[in-house]
């Protein structure tokens, strides 16, 4: 069994589509990023990279690359799958932290984890997502972005 950590943070900016999980959630503001800057995603890619002892998202999809540019990243996420699979990796299970003071977000973890299950060729029972606020503090307290913590196991 291999364990892998994962962290993204993207700034919320005005003219952006919110989309965590592969799931747009209405907001007035979204995640700036080179892709649809999918904090929940990345977070997660990360960390099925960093168990597979593979490059980080960087290095995989720069953001000077064009063809990244605007990419839903659950795109992304079964390229990643690609490569655990030609290492015969298979995905245990994971668990996300999404930390936002708002939007609150309880409402659309269902299908954020359905989302993120079905990429994963998992059950969704094997796959937990939860949001929590910052308390006001720091950027993700004060409203200025939303980051994300994300923990895997891969299996060989």
């Amino acid at each position: 069994m291999r364990i892998g950590h994962g962290y993204d943070v993207h700034r919320l900016t005005e003219g952006r589509k919110l989309i965590l999980g592969g799931v747009e959630i209405p907001f007035e503001r979204g995640l700036d990023g080179h892709s649809d800057a999918d904090v929940l995603l990345h977070a997660v890619m990360d960390s099925l990279l960093g168990a597979a002892g593979l490059r980080d998202i960087g290095v995989l999809f720069p953001d000077n690359d064009p063809r990244y540019e605007g990419i839903s990243s659950m795109l992304l996420v079964r390229e990643v799958m690609n490569h655990l699979e030609a290492q015969k990796l298979r995905v245990g299970n994971v668990d996300v932290t999404i930390l936002a003071q708002r939007p609150k977000l309880k409402d659309y973890i269902p299908q954020m984890r359905d989302h993120l299950a079905q990429a994963l060729k998992l059950p969704a029972e094997r796959v937990n997502i939860k949001a929590t606020t910052e308390e006001g503090l720091g950027f993700t307290g004060s409203g200025e972005g939303i980051a994300c913590h994300a923990v895997c196991l891969l299996e060989e």
